[in-house]
């Protein structure tokens, strides 16, 4: 199809607009990772910019070598795997019969979940009753309040109803009950919902900071985010002040190479799924 000149320009100026947008959000991540790898000379002189000055990776071999890190690292993976996926199914699991008439009280429901959106409840209370379950240093204060969200499901809800009913009823004839068409029918074909939902959630997760302020002050339950504030606050107990003149690094090159310690991982993540976004999943399941 032939563009006119005014459409040209209209694209254009969108590509450049979101260009800058990018450039914008990945300067300050090239700009830690430079003052990570760069002296701490060049660092405390403000010398760095978007290129390491006097390359040194000091900080990055005393961050790696500290357990604590890697304890704090291992509690974000085991939250974002766990609450990702029981996150994904129990939002499935609510979302599949908000689509569904049979469903009489189907409006109830979903009124009800969306005036917990509208309506955030006290700190004190909240944390309170939270504590009163036993979730006060534990890791299902990082998990369960958390799992269901109410924009997620919304999504969720609006790509199962745009789901083919004759699949459904299909299923349905050959004997399969709810469960069986949600797990086996609905939710393979809702693979670019969950893949979006998943990458919400599991972003969610590993940026926790919170639920993980309220309740955790058990340093070995400490997710990154805690532990890069520990860093940051108390910098000054990132480097023996005895042996710091000998040192090549500082805390301005270790509290950077723990900042991109704790973002590497979610990053990675994006090229796995990327391809669910724009795929459609339905195309070609129905036959005419």
């Amino acid at each position: 199809m032939k563009t006119s000149f005014g459409e040209r320009v209209f694209s254009s100026a969108n590509y450049i607009i979101l260009a800058l947008l990018s450039l914008t959000m990945l300067f300050p991540i090239v700009h830690v990772a430079a003052i990570s790898l760069s002296s701490k000379v060049a660092a405390e002189g403000r010398q760095v910019f978007l290129w390491p000055v006097d390359f040194n990776i000091s900080a990055w071999k005393h961050i790696l070598t500290r357990t604590d890190l890697w304890q704090s690292f291992g509690v974000n993976v085991f939250v974002t795997i766990v609450g990702t996926v029981v996150g994904l199914f129990l939002t499935c699991l609510l979302a599949y019969p908000l689509t569904k008439k049979a469903f009489v009280i189907r409006k109830i429901v979903l009124l009800a979940v969306i005036l917990t959106m509208i309506f955030k409840p006290p700190m004190i209370p909240y944390f309170l009753v939270l504590k009163s379950y036993g979730f006060y240093n534990s890791m299902l204060a990082l998990i369960i309040p958390s799992l269901i969200h109410v924009f997620n499901l919304m999504l969720v809800v609006t790509f199962f109803r745009q789901l083919p009913h004759e699949l459904e009823e299909a299923a349905h004839m050959d004997g399969a009950h709810a469960y069986q068409i949600l797990l086996q029918v609905v939710m393979p074909l809702s693979k670019p919902v969950l893949a979006t939902v998943g990458l919400f959630m599991a972003v969610s997760y590993w940026n926790l900071f919170y639920h993980a302020v309220l309740f955790i002050t058990d340093k070995k339950l400490y997710p990154l985010q805690l532990k890069l504030r520990e860093f940051i606050t108390e910098s000054e107990g990132l480097v023996d002040i005895r042996v710091a003149g000998t040192l090549e690094y500082n805390t301005q090159t270790i509290e950077s190479a723990a900042i991109i310690v704790a973002t590497i991982p979610i990053i990675l993540v994006y090229p796995f799924i990327q391809k669910y976004f724009v795929k459609g999943a339905t195309l070609g399941s129905v036959k005419e």
